[in-house]
């Protein structure tokens, strides 16, 4: 279960070295850098400064010279990673993928009760898309754009968390814990209000609203819904 914010910020940042660790070794014929933590601290520090770059002028008006320029590569040392804006694609993509199914599944799978497992859901989404909003911008933003194999990928991803969401609703309902409902449409529901911290942020912020009181009241409209009336 999510203790608190700062507790889920500490254990990302050793989750994001981990995915990167992961990309290496499964990207070997890409990557050419035989050294590992090499390699997988220079991922990082490429997926950051593409987030970083994209959020201040959209990926598509990115260059590569503009990602040497801001990472501090050049462009042979990015090479040894990437060969082009396809490969970046696939690595930010990948990136965000597994960080989302990793971090979702880390934080429900040992949660027995349906309602806490909800909730837990509902704030490892928020919680990560705090900490990754470029990620999810990007990927929210730029999926029309993409290849059709990496557009198809990001739909399948936004359809899994929905599966995680629909399945506890589902569990809670066969339990006798939630009430009966259209668990599909209600988890569709949830992901686009996860969404809308992401997309909207600012609109939050001005509202004096943080990323722990709005994944709390997700949760809790949520439970209000579920709830068998007394």
């Amino acid at each position: 279960m999510i203790a608190d914010f700062e507790s889920f910020k500490i254990e990302l940042s050793l989750s994001k070295v981990e995915i990167c660790r992961e990309l290496y070794h499964k990207n070997r014929e890409l990557i050419r850098i035989k050294k590992e933590h090499v390699a997988v601290s220079n991922l990082v520090r490429i997926i950051d400064s593409t987030l970083r770059l994209t959020g201040r002028k959209g990926f598509h008006a990115m260059s590569l010279r503009d990602l040497c320029a801001d990472s501090g590569f050049s462009i042979g040392g990015l090479y040894a990673y990437i060969k082009s804006k396809d490969d970046l694609i696939y690595l930010i993509q990948s990136h965000g993928f597994l960080l989302t199914r990793r971090t979702m599944l880390a934080y429900t799978q040992e949660v027995t009760s349906p309602r806490d497992k909800l909730l837990a859901a509902v704030k490892a989404h928020v919680y990560l898309s705090e900490l990754m909003q470029p990620w999810f911008y990007f990927s929210f933003m730029e999926t029309k754009s993409l290849p059709e194999k990496h557009k198809k990928e990001a739909i399948s991803v936004e359809l899994e968390v929905e599966d995680i969401i629909f399945g506890i609703i589902q569990e809670g309902i066969k339990a006798d814990v939630f009430r009966s409902v259209n668990a599909k449409l209600l988890a569709s529901l949830c992901k686009a209000m996860m969404q809308d911290w992401y997309l909207k942020r600012r609109k939050y912020n001005n509202q004096g609203t943080d990323v722990t009181q709005y994944a709390e009241f997700v949760g809790d409209i949520l439970e209000n819904y579920l709830t068998r009336p007394a």
